[in-house]
């Protein structure tokens, strides 16, 4: 289709109406620019009754649409014209041009540009009854020659605007899908006894094929899983997400790894797209023995880190969603106090370097050798994944799932009490918390653990219940192998900050009130410190890392890999 734009000209004192028409070709060949250019031709024909002077006769424009069929002989006429063409002079054999004749068109002038014909100018009869003249011809021209880069420069403004629109309408459904695949992850690792979890998850694209998950079990065991999706984007999407419905069915049915995976295998094969499958490593964890049971779908070896000594969990199968009947041994193993393990994907060790190299999994059984504590191998990997693939685009998605067993682990880990809000009940919160952690900290940071649990409970007893004796504040303490987290809880807002960020100079020049002071030196006291809800309660959560010093550290996340498990 052409868009059309009406003109009017004046010439010898005389009307002429006609109409101006572009095709929309895309600079190309010229075979390919004639079969493109069907255009719409809008004509404005003067119709005016053969007796002059009668008011009847008053020229009366109609505007009437020509169709140019792609593969129309006039196109390819029209691109070598040398300016403006009676009707007369048009080929005849064009449908084209014989429906212009039924429109009492006189004269076609074409608009080219850079050697393509963008669009054309019909005209009628002049209101005058005289023919267009040398002169007319001439101005015809030049109007062509003006306007046709002009035409031109339009038309390849609104295909730009066209495919703007198009890519932000893209950009808005692969947002929401992103957003939708980000609630099929944990949006907050669980804290395990004795435990602690890191993991660490970053598509190629705005979504991807990787996922993990942890599912507590009837029994008190959790289930660990990742998985990997063939090819990334929008397809690898679709099925993780319908993996991952299917694993969580198959947990409530069976807690043993083997048995999921065989369950998912068979449920998958026949709505899983060719050429596509899932790899998938699933363990079943006794959070108090480390007695774990896993199997495995295609994933990569786990490894872990016992003493001095990385190993690798041994277990292979058939991926998922590729042969029917697959059966996946179970195995066992240990996970002892201190050993840490790292689930991955192959979006780490199938990354290059600009050489080409691979990052390998000699580099990855090296970071998990060096690493001091989950949160710390998760760190590493990172970084050095970015150090070795620097100037080279990520090609697959990259998960890092960690897990760090503590020196002890069960129930005795987790202590919880409350305090009624009464002044000085903040150091009875403090003393007790101190006995629950004592050992676990130098003492530089237990003392500042002690001052921001003291800072922290004097506001929940003061501002969080106004100092309702009758309200209480709750205080639970956590200790894994790699922080210690406190939870301290009120029924308001205790611990929120002003708008105004404290500023030492302003406050001991007296321009800054102590409002929000609370809150800035919990967090300079601490490596994190977290406001958040909980139904009617006001939760502040304070972390210390039991390693080294780390402030505000952030939280990772996980994926798995589509090759099979590695020699």
């Amino acid at each position: 289709m052409t868009d059309t734009l009406q003109a009017e000209a004046e010439s010898d004192g005389a009307d002429v109406t006609g109409t101006a028409a572009r095709s929309r070709g895309k600079p190309a060949r010229a075979e390919r620019r004639q079969a493109q250019a069907a255009a719409k031709i809008a004509a404005v024909a003067a119709k005016h009754s053969s007796r002059r002077g009668d008011p009847e006769s008053v020229a009366k424009a109609a505007v009437i649409d020509v169709q140019i069929d792609p593969g129309d002989p006039l196109l390819l006429f029209l691109q070598s014209a040398p300016g403006p063409v009676e009707i007369g002079a048009l080929p005849t054999y064009s449908p084209a041009v014989a429906r212009m004749r039924e429109q009492g068109v006189q004269v076609v002038v074409p608009f080219i540009t850079s050697g393509e014909l963008v669009g054309l100018l019909a005209l009628g009869p002049r209101l005058s009854e005289r023919t267009y003249s040398r002169d007319d011809r001439r101005l015809l021209d030049s109007l062509a020659r003006y306007a046709a880069p002009a035409l031109r420069l339009g038309q390849l403004m609104r295909v730009q605007e066209g495919e703007a629109r198009e890519r932000e309408r893209i950009e808005q459904e692969l947002h929401i899908a992103q957003l939708i695949q980000q609630q099929f992850l944990p949006s907050e690792l669980p804290e395990l006894r004795g435990w602690h979890l890191a993991a660490f998850y970053r598509p190629a694209r705005t979504i991807g094929g990787d996922f993990y998950d942890l599912i507590a079990l009837a029994d008190g065991q959790v289930m660990v899983i990742v998985g990997d999706v063939t090819d990334k984007g929008v397809p690898a999407a679709l099925v993780m997400a319908s993996t991952y419905a299917l694993l969580r069915s198959a947990a409530d049915l069976s807690n043993s790894p083997g048995e999921v995976l065989r369950r998912v295998n068979e449920l998958l094969i026949p709505q899983i797209p060719m050429n596509m499958f899932v790899t998938c490593l699933v363990l079943v964890i006794d959070l108090d023995t480390g007695r774990t049971r896993f199997a495995n779908a295609g994933h990569n070896l786990p490894y872990v880190r016992r003493g001095g000594e990385v190993v690798q969990l041994q277990a292979r199968g058939m991926p998922l969603g590729l042969m029917p009947g697959s059966v996946y041994d179970e195995h066992e193993a240990v996970i002892e106090p201190g050993d840490i393990v790292l689930l991955y994907s192959d979006g780490i060790t199938e990354q290059h370097s600009v050489s080409g190299e691979m990052f390998g999994f000699g580099r990855t059984a090296a970071l998990v050798a060096e690493a001091a504590s989950g949160d710390d191998l998760v760190d590493r990997s990172v970084l050095a994944l970015g150090s070795f693939s620097a100037g080279v685009d990520q090609e697959d998605d990259i998960t890092l799932v960690t897990l760090h067993r503590g020196a002890s682990g069960g129930q005795r880990d987790t202590v919880a009490f409350s305090v009624p809000s009464e002044p000085g009940n903040e150091r009875d919160v403090m003393d007790r918390v101190a006995a629950v952690v004592e050992g676990l900290l130098p003492k530089a940071r237990l003392d500042a653990l002690k001052t921001a649990v003291s800072e922290t409970a004097m506001n929940a007893i003061e501002h969080g219940n106004r100092g309702d004796a009758t309200l209480e504040v709750s205080v639970s303490i956590r200790r894994t192998a790699e922080a210690v987290t406190v939870e301290i809880g009120d029924y308001g807002r205790g611990m929120q900050r002003g708008a105004d960020i404290p500023d030492i100079d302003l406050k001991l020049a007296g321009l800054q009130t102590p409002r929000g002071w609370g809150l800035f030196l919990v967090e300079h006291l601490t490596d994190r410190a977290e406001e958040f809800t909980e139904g009617d309660r006001h939760i502040v959560r304070l972390v210390m890392h039991t390693g080294p010093e780390i402030h505000n550290s952030t939280e990772p996340t996980v994926k798995p890999s589509t090759e099979g498990a590695q020699p």
